[in-house]
């Protein structure tokens, strides 16, 4: 038995620590980077103008409380709307805009040992074009790309990635099924990813494979002990202080 089959899962810090700010943006993503997480996730669209930005929805009625599209908006455009989550967060944020990719980079360069994971969203693939859209993110990774795993639910873009970069790669998985287990075989990815509502309830163990598992949507000890149990090495989370705070809890007394 490894280190990973008795340790409490590493947390990934889902779009930063998005409880307390506003989901992927650099103050959500230092937070948990401050708060001692070496893993963080964030997601990546395109603007009008083929810049890759940091932000996981295709518009802004959300984060921003306005109907634009990502889409439709150049990055200049984008820079001057805030993205503070109004309705979640109150005023506190606004005036918080998304960062473009290339700005996070330049974060991730002072993070020391972090690993990020990007996730390439779909709508932005379908607006301009798989290969355009992966092209000319991992042209703005490439000073990070040896601290990066890009990951997807588009399965066929994770392919691409891989032989496009060279980098880690993980696939986000829709559905936990017989396809999805025969896909995840014939790629061979680093990492699965998947949201533990789509693990059956009686999954005693996650599928056994090259890749490591991360499953989100965790927020309390509990929960992350169960992934464990089910063999997960990552748990994803929002809740990035909580959840922290928790495994000192738990961790055993000197």
């Amino acid at each position: 038995m490894n280190d990973h089959d008795t340790r409490l899962p590493d947390i990934i810090a889902h779009r930063g620590n998005a409880i307390e700010f506003p989901e992927n943006t650099l103050q959500a993503l230092e937070s948990a980077v401050a708060l001692g997480v070496r893993h963080v996730e964030f997601d990546v669209q395109l603007t009008a103008d083929h810049v890759p930005v940091v932000i996981h929805d295709a518009d802004l009625t959300r984060v921003g409380d306005r109907p634009e599209s990502v889409h439709s908006l150049s990055w200049s455009q984008l820079a001057a709307m805030s993205v503070g989550e109004v309705s979640r967060l109150g005023d506190r944020f606004t005036g918080t805009c998304a960062p473009s990719l290339a700005q996070t980079v330049d974060a991730i360069a002072g993070w020391g040992d972090v690993t990020a994971f990007v996730e390439v969203k779909r709508s932005s693939m379908r607006q301009f074009g798989r290969e355009a859209v992966l092209r000319r993110i991992s042209e703005v990774l490439q000073p990070a790309l040896d601290r990066c795993v890009l990951i997807s639910f588009d399965l066929a873009a994770v392919k691409i990635l891989r032989l496009m970069t060279g980098a880690r790669i993980g696939w986000v998985l829709d559905r936990y099924d017989a396809d999805s287990l025969r896909e995840a075989t014939e790629l061979a990815p680093e990492f699965l990813f998947c949201n533990l509502e789509r693990v059956p309830a009686t999954t005693k163990k996650l599928w056994p494979g090259p890749w490591d598992w991360a499953i989100y949507e965790v927020r309390d000890l509990e929960t992350a002990r169960h992934c464990q149990e089910l063999g997960a090495r990552y748990v994803e989370t929002m809740a990035v202080r909580s959840l922290r705070a928790a495994y000192d809890e738990a961790a055993p007394k000197a």
